[in-house]
């Protein structure tokens, strides 16, 4: 009986697979894939709508306000008095309004950061006090999405905006501009932070003059003004715009030298007609370079420019190492950088503007060939705001390969529409080569797979955001709503590259580096602090071993709505390895102001803690890998994968036992002849 039950089970399991298969083929095949299905599908820009955010509002600034690690949004209504804070939903996929926030007067701009340093996002509100006067008013963060509704008045301002910036390397944020009258023979101030988080009562800024050494100019309005290191110490410079007067600007460069102030390092003229400059190492070889427009003229009215040009300026430095190469010439000169020594401060850097035909250092690349279009142009500045703001070209590395790209506005009769523009090995025929093909990079229309972006014609403005933290910048069009598609539009990038990316954030050392504290005793980590001033330095190998190093800055930029998030985004290019070294700065004045890290992960992000304030002492570090939805069902995989190999392992191991144990049963039995 039991052996005919054995013979009869194999035809039992066959019917059983008939079965099966025929439910499979009735049955759609989705409803048994376990991996739920993909947001968006299509390999190219998806519009994503309005996420959440309400018709008539604008981006403003960006930051991190309930310290989740999501990137957040804060925006300001049509009326330029009401602030709404919008966080991310992870969940959800979109934006969820966390509070709103209504200001006394016209806001012209919002810097947020962790001005009273307890490891919560404040906002510093600049609004309109008259016509040479802006108000300053900080709103402290209660590390939910909400502020205090009483704010803190601050000094006034002149009319060019103040940036952030840390200019005693106690990692607080100060800010640097003009006063409306100055009594000293400096014509900048700066605004000192003396807040005291130990005192009921404190005043949060000092003025004072800044250690500046060197001839100080009246700055631009508006102005491109930055924090970034310029000479490669890995620790951050202060970028100008200066006012010469008749519509001339020049820039100024001022060193860092810590304790000893900020010496004038560079002082140059401008090409006629420059707008709003952006900063990003655009040939990636681990410099910081400029990216501004020139125009001949630009309609007040409509903020569109005529005859404009995109300038890339590359900054001239010592250059990274080769392999074999000699660092040091015979009078002791260093020639150029180690791999493990990128923070080596080259004295003799300088930006060459001069257009004589024999300076590769600056390109100057017609907008309407970058278009492919005689009768585009560029839209410089956003008249639909009061008053109107710059927009610069903004920079990004959209295809993770490592260098950053253009997002641009071309306007073209009544029709504004972004333009991506990639970055590509120059060749014959391509903007911003020359005519034999020679350059350093150029660039390219991308226009199979952005038919969202094409359809856009009412843009007013534009940036770059990695939503949901996924490891690709998506973009941000911000509308004038005559398309009747609201006023802000999320374009997905769903484009596939086979590339890496690396995300980081240097925080500002509040709380000691550990855990805050709230009133009601619960805790926190202190992650939305949006600190300017760090710096990132690298060296990757990509898949045929070559060494390539790049250089990128932390939020450098603060004034007119930069727009720039307070984490750092780069493209790693394609490689089969970690990242050999990557250099972190900050702005502190001691004697080690920067690390180096080996060996980190590509595809994740990294948090650095400083030590707080003046101290001296080891950085924290942490790595966070990007989850994904793949991830439980890969580790589900390898334990099955595990538990069947162990198994198999069990049976043979069992099954060699056992023929042991019959080759020692017949050893024993075997009859010694030779014995007898």
């Amino acid at each position: 009986m039991q052996t005919g039950a054995l013979f009869t089970r194999p035809s039992t399991i066959l019917h059983s697979s008939q079965v099966l298969a025929i439910l499979l083929l009735v049955s759609p095949v989705s409803s048994l894939w376990p991996f739920p299905p993909k947001r968006f599908t299509k390999n190219s820009l998806m519009e994503a709508g309005s996420m959440g955010l309400d018709d008539g509002d604008r981006i403003v600034a960006f930051g991190d306000f309930n310290g989740d690690q999501f990137i957040d949004v804060l925006t300001l209504d049509s009326s330029q008095q009401v602030l709404s804070v919008y966080v991310w939903d992870h969940n959800a996929f979109a934006f969820e309004k966390s509070s709103q926030l209504r200001h006394a007067t016209h806001i012209h701009n919002v810097i947020p950061g962790d001005f009273t340093l307890d490891g919560k996002l404040d906002i510093l509100v600049m609004s309109a006090n008259s016509a040479t006067t802006l108000n300053m008013d900080l709103y402290k963060g209660n590390h939910d999405g909400t502020f205090q509704s009483t704010p803190i008045s601050t000094p006034s301002s002149a009319l060019p905006q103040p940036i952030a910036v840390d200019l005693n390397g106690d990692m607080k944020i100060d800010l640097l501009g003009m006063i409306p009258s100055s009594g000293s023979s400096s014509p900048l101030k700066a605004w000192r932070n003396t807040w005291n988080i130990s005192e009921s009562q404190s005043t949060l800024f000092d003025l004072v003059d800044p250690p500046f050494d060197g001839t100080q100019c009246k700055l631009a309005s508006p102005h491109s003004n930055a924090i970034i290191d310029l000479n490669g110490d890995c620790l951050a410079d202060i970028f100008l715009v200066c006012d010469e007067g008749s519509d001339r600007r020049s820039f100024q460069i001022w060193v860092n030298n810590k304790d000893a102030g900020f010496s004038l390092a560079q002082y140059q003229s401008l090409p006629s007609g420059v707008q709003a400059i952006t900063f990003a190492d655009m040939d990636r070889d681990g410099t910081i370079d400029m990216v501004f427009p020139t125009c001949s003229s630009v309609s007040s009215r409509t903020g569109v420019g005529s005859g404009c040009s995109i300038n890339i300026a590359y900054n001239k430095q010592i250059p990274v190492c080769t392999a074999g190469s000699r660092t040091i010439d015979k009078q002791g000169n260093q020639l150029c950088r180690p791999p493990d020594a990128l923070c080596i401060a080259d004295p003799k850097f300088n930006f060459d503007l001069s257009t004589n035909g024999q300076n590769d250092a600056f390109v100057q690349i017609p907008f309407s060939s970058l278009v492919n279009s005689p009768l585009s142009s560029l839209l410089v500045l956003d008249t639909t705001f009061l008053p109107p703001l710059p927009l610069p070209v903004r920079l990004g590395d959209t295809n993770l390969d490592g260098f950053p790209d253009l997002l641009v506005i071309a306007a073209t009769a009544d029709r504004h529409t972004p333009k991506l523009l990639i970055s590509e090995p120059c060749k014959k025929g391509l903007a911003g080569c020359d005519a034999n093909g020679y350059g350093r990079r150029g660039f390219r229309l991308l226009q199979k797979g952005a038919e969202s972006l094409e359809a856009v014609y009412d843009a007013r403005g534009v940036t770059f955001i990695d939503m949901d933290e996924d490891g690709t910048l998506d973009v941000i069009v911000q509308r004038t709503g005559a398309q009747s598609h609201g006023t802000v539009t999320f374009i997905q990038n769903n484009f596939y590259y086979d590339a890496f990316f690396l995300k980081a954030i240097v925080l500002n050392g509040a709380c000691n580096n550990g855990w805050c504290t709230l009133p009601n005793g619960s805790n926190y980590l202190p992650f939305g602090v949006s600190y300017s001033g760090a710096s990132y330095k690298y060296t990757v190998l990509d898949t045929s071993g070559q060494r390539s190093a790049a250089q990128v800055g932390q939020l450098p930029q603060t004034s007119y709505h930069s727009l720039l998030s307070p984490y750092s985004f780069f493209g790693l290019g394609r490689t089969n390895n970690y990242i050999e070294n990557l250099f972190v700065g900050s702005t502190k004045h001691t004697e080690d102001h920067f690390i180096n890290m080996e060996g980190v992960i590509p595809n994740s992000r990294v948090v650095i803690h400083p030590p707080p304030e003046l101290s001296e002492g080891a950085w924290k570090r942490e790595l966070f890998l990007r989850p994904g939805q793949w991830i439980p069902w890969v580790t589900l995989t390898v334990v099955v994968a595990t538990a069947i190999l162990a198994i198999i392992v069990f049976v043979l191991h069992l099954s060699e036992k056992r023929e042991d144990e019959l080759e020692r049963r017949r050893a024993s039995h075997h009859i010694n002849f030779d014995a007898l």
